[in-house]
């Protein structure tokens, strides 16, 4: 399977708590529910259709306790994205969770190199896309050891000036190619990039 991490962020990187106010306040972070002014129909259209090629969810323990305390409720079965999150396959990474009630679920837990094994032998089973969705502390874990394949990043036309970012300090440096581009109607650019190496250098500078 192909790993894949769509996020939600702003133009100045951050990913905390696009839902809503109550869904993650760590760090004093008083801004969440950024993302629900521009929420339209190109959103709704998007991510249906990319969650319609997951055939497995790969979930960090915050993500997953606020996926799973919301998607259960809905139970609307022509519902796309509620259908395939409570009915697929899903992996949470986690020393502290021991009995996940959200069927169809299995963690994942145990020191760095037990978790990176099993996340490869997922992506080597036969199927369409192990899918991440927000799981900012998560997401840093798979960038340090590559084993993102594609990036679907959603930026939103706001600055917040505080909050945690997806991309951290101190990250493997790397280059990537743009596989799609998109904009909703309510300026959010919508952009794919897979991972294409060690950035290159060069220089503007004129010979003496």
């Amino acid at each position: 399977m192909k790993l894949t991490i769509t996020s939600f962020l702003t133009l100045d990187g951050v990913v905390q708590a696009p839902g809503g106010p109550s869904e993650d306040r760590s760090g004093v972070f008083e801004h969440g529910g950024w993302l629900v002014p521009f929420a339209d129909e190109n959103l709704g259209q998007y991510v249906a259709e990319w969650i319609s090629l997951a055939d497995a969810f790969l979930l960090g323990r915050r993500t997953y306790d606020i996926f799973s305390g919301h998607w259960p409720r809905i139970t609307d079965p022509d519902d796309p994205v509620t259908s395939r999150l409570n009915g697929l396959p899903k992996y949470v990474v986690s020393n502290t969770l021991k009995n996940p009630e959200w069927q169809h679920t299995t963690v994942i837990g145990g020191d760095e190199d037990g978790v990176v094994k099993e996340i490869r032998a997922l992506k080597d089973r036969p199927g369409g896309e192990l899918q991440v969705h927000g799981s900012a502390v998560l997401a840093q874990f798979l960038m340090r050891h590559e084993l993102i394949d594609e990036y679907r990043l959603w930026t939103f036309p706001v600055v917040l000036g505080q909050g945690r970012r997806l991309f951290a300090e101190g990250g493997l440096p790397t280059s990537f190619e743009l596989a799609d581009s998109r904009t909703t109607s309510t300026g959010v650019a919508v952009n794919s990039y897979r991972p294409a190496g060690r950035p290159r250098h060069g220089s503007f500078e004129l010979d003496q």
